[in-house]
This record gives structure tokens, C-alpha cells and sequence, in this order.
């Protein structure tokens, strides 16, 4: 069976980048909406005591479109903080200046990627299987464990993400997506 997780910080510790109605409606009726009906699908088939990981390498359908949807968002909620580490160090921090060039190349590729993502979907920071970073973008719920990469950053860029806050500003949302992420959530999935 699939749970919901909570939000690891409180509905306001966003504000005002990403707010606590957006949270209260992307995270209990979106996410919730997801775990529902991915537990109703997986009963009786091969997946019903899996992980999501096992669903995201194997389902279709409806099984890997709502179970993929609650592993993007798990790890879409749990790398913000109220209290963020803003910028990359360490290991992480060199590997992106190797793959990019630049902190700030990095961001400015990662913001383009999330703002040019057609419809719905998600832009991926990802360590492929040579070991070097790169940056995907995947549509509806896709996810790059499907393609053997390890994600380790992701930007949802459904509308449901942001509506509430900036409306159809996708770009303005991307922007305060860097003001909330913890870039040492990031370091250790690094």
C-alpha cells in the first residue's frame, strides 16, 4: 500500500514563494488524489506490495501514470525548506561546474528546461549511468529512473504547481522555485 508522506516543513514555511493554499491543494488533494488511486490500481496485481520504484521501472497505464505521480511528488515536496541552503557546495558543487560550465549555467539551463517543458511534466537534474550530471525534462508523469538515470533534483511544471501563486507565469514560478529549494537535500541524494 502507498501512503501520502507530510510535507516536511509547515503549509506557510514557503511563503510568500510558494504559498501555503498552493501547498494545502497541490500536496493534500493533487499528491493525496495520486496515492488514492494508484492503491485502488495496484490491488491484486504484481505491484500491490512493491515500492514505486519497482512500479516507475515496470507499469503502465494507469499503475505507472499515478504511481510514478506520487514518487515525482514525494521528492518534489521533501527538497524545500523554509530555511534553505541556497547554493550547491562540496562534491555537488564541483560536479556542476564541470557538467555546466557554472553554478549559474546550470540554472539558467535547469530554468529553461522547466519553463520550455511543453504542457505537463517535469525538468530533471540527473546522474546518468557514467556517472555525469545532466539536465531531462520528461512530460505527464515521467521520470528518468525509467531511462536508468538517478534523479536528484526535480522542478514540476504542472500547472497545479503554481496556478494559485503566478497563474500562467511559468518562468516567475521557476524563478521562486530557486529561493525555496535546499540545496542540501540535493547534496545528499547527490
Amino acid at each position: 500500500m502507498v501512503t501520502l508522506p507530510p510535507l516536511p516543513y509547515a503549509y506557510d514555511a514557503l511563503e510568500p514563494h510558494i504559498t501555503k493554499q498552493t501547498l494545502e491543494f497541490h500536496h493534500d488533494k493533487h499528491h493525496n488524489a495520486y496515492v488514492d488511486k494508484v492503491n485502488g490500481l495496484i490491488k491484486d496485481t504484481e505491484f500491490e506490495n512493491g515500492d514505486l520504484v519497482n512500479i516507475i521501472k515496470k507499469a503502465d497505464g494507469g499503475i505507472f501514470n499515478n504511481g510514478a505521480q506520487v514518487w515525482n511528488h514525494t521528492f518534489y515536496f521533501e527538497q524545500f525548506s523554509g530555511n534553505p541552503q541556497l547554493a550547491p557546495a562540496g562534491k555537488l558543487a564541483d560536479a556542476i561546474n564541470k557538467a555546466f560550465g557554472s553554478i549559474d549555467s546550470f540554472k539558467e539551463k535547469f530554468a529553461n528546461a522547466a519553463a520550455t517543458q511543453f504542457g505537463s511534466g517535469w525538468a530533471w537534474l540527473v546522474i546518468d549511468e557514467e556517472g555525469n550530471l545532466g539536465i531531462a525534462q520528461s512530460s505527464n508523469a515521467g521520470n528518468p529512473i525509467r531511462e536508468g538515470h538517478k534523479p536528484i533534483l526535480t522542478c514540476d511544471v504542472w500547472e497545479h504547481a503554481y496556478y494559485l501563486d503566478v497563474q500562467n507565469k511559468r518562468p516567475a514560478y521557476v524563478e521562486n522555485f530557486w529561493k525555496v529549494l535546499d540545496w542540501k537535500v540535493i547534496e545528499e541524494r547527490f
